[in-house]
């Protein structure tokens, strides 16, 4: 799972993404796309670790990917974006992050403190660097079915997929809207559309509105969270007493990077599944809905291939209990077959046969 963090020049991206990293910003690395994976904070994990002893503890990971701010105020802006496109293009998830306060470093021309303006401006570019996209293809879609050929049947679907797209994203839809079932996505999978992923918004406020609740979630994105990124990156310096009580001081319940891999689950769709025993204590994470043999397949290939059953026990329900024996004495444990949707906290042990 990866997240592309995105914004204009000095809305404190990076510095929100030192925060939410805990890798302090390198200025010489700053022209190009900074990368981090980032373990998922699962307490979950901790307490099986205590009842196990395990020889490892793996939590999920998320990589984060800080690409440099630009601006679409004039040419070399607009070129600086379609340079990173390439690599916003590779992210699951894009997380916009707008400047909601006051910033005297910030040139006269941009010093607006007006944060839905900003996002719908990075939005419509968004469209557009879709558009150009499907534009470019059913154009060449066009000329290519106007001659016989054997793919002839396979062009005209994608085509039809392809205009529906083009209508929407001149009527400035996202196509996340717009492609609801899985074969259109699937037609349209391999140019990575930027409108298909889901969008987090981060609005980085000031210090005197951390500690405010999330605002509604702006239209056409998937979440949305208030972070003040300044005094984040100060609490990832500090050791862990020092910060708590910092975070209390603010009447913060947990830092950014915590609440940001939550919305980002959240925006993706996705939950952890956990498993358990004396090698190792680990979280898996997959798609909200997803099945038995799903789950299995993330783990090997020949599990979800030679699935016969999920052992499976709520993370509520082994605490409760004290361990799996006791979990399963108590009737706490299910047998689970292959169509079953398996939920956030499953502790499951798979029986399969190859």
């Amino acid at each position: 799972m990866n997240a592309a963090f995105v914004g204009f020049p000095l809305s404190g991206k990076s510095t929100l993404t030192a925060a939410a990293t805990g890798i302090p910003i390198d200025p010489s690395a700053m022209p190009h796309a900074r990368k981090a994976v980032v373990k998922v904070p699962d307490d979950r994990l901790n307490v099986l670790s205590d009842m196990y002893k395990p020889k490892k503890n793996t939590p999920a990971t998320i990589e984060y990917i800080d690409v440099p701010g630009f601006s679409l105020a004039d040419q070399k802006g607009l070129e600086d974006f379609k340079r990173y496109l390439p690599e916003i293009r590779k992210a699951e998830l894009l997380v916009a992050v707008v400047r909601a306060f006051e910033n005297p470093s910030v040139p006269a021309y941009r010093n607006r403190v007006d944060a839905d303006a900003d996002l719908g401006e990075f939005r419509d570019e968004l469209v557009l660097a879709d558009l150009e996209t499907i534009s470019n293809r059913v154009d060449k879609l066009i000329q290519s079915l106007k001659k016989p050929s054997k793919s002839h049947d396979l062009e005209k679907r994608e085509l039809e997929v392809l205009e529906v797209c083009k209508d929407a994203l001149e009527a400035e839809k996202p196509l996340f809207q717009t492609l609801t079932n899985d074969e259109q996505r699937r037609t349209v999978a391999s140019f990575a559309l930027l409108t298909l992923k889901p969008l987090l918004v981060v609005f980085n406020v000031s210090e005197d509105r951390a500690a405010e609740t999330d605002p509604p979630v702006p239209e056409h994105a998937a979440g949305v969270v208030n972070v003040c990124a300044a005094i984040e990156e100060e609490i990832a310096l500090l050791d862990a007493d020092d910060g708590r009580a910092f975070l209390e001081d603010l009447g913060l319940k947990e830092p950014a990077g915590a609440r940001l891999i939550r919305k980002c689950y959240e925006s993706l769709g996705l939950v952890s599944f956990l498993t358990a025993g004396a090698d190792e204590v680990r979280a898996w994470t997959i798609r909200k809905g997803s099945d038995a043999v799903e789950a299995a397949s993330k783990i090997h290939s020949d599990i979800a291939r030679g699935f016969i059953r999920a052992e499976t026990v709520a993370f509520a329900d082994m605490i409760e209990n004290g361990d799996f024996k006791a979990a399963k004495s108590a009737g706490k444990v299910r047998q689970e077959g292959k169509t079953y949707v398996v939920q956030d906290g499953d502790i499951i042990n798979f029986k399969f046969n190859v």
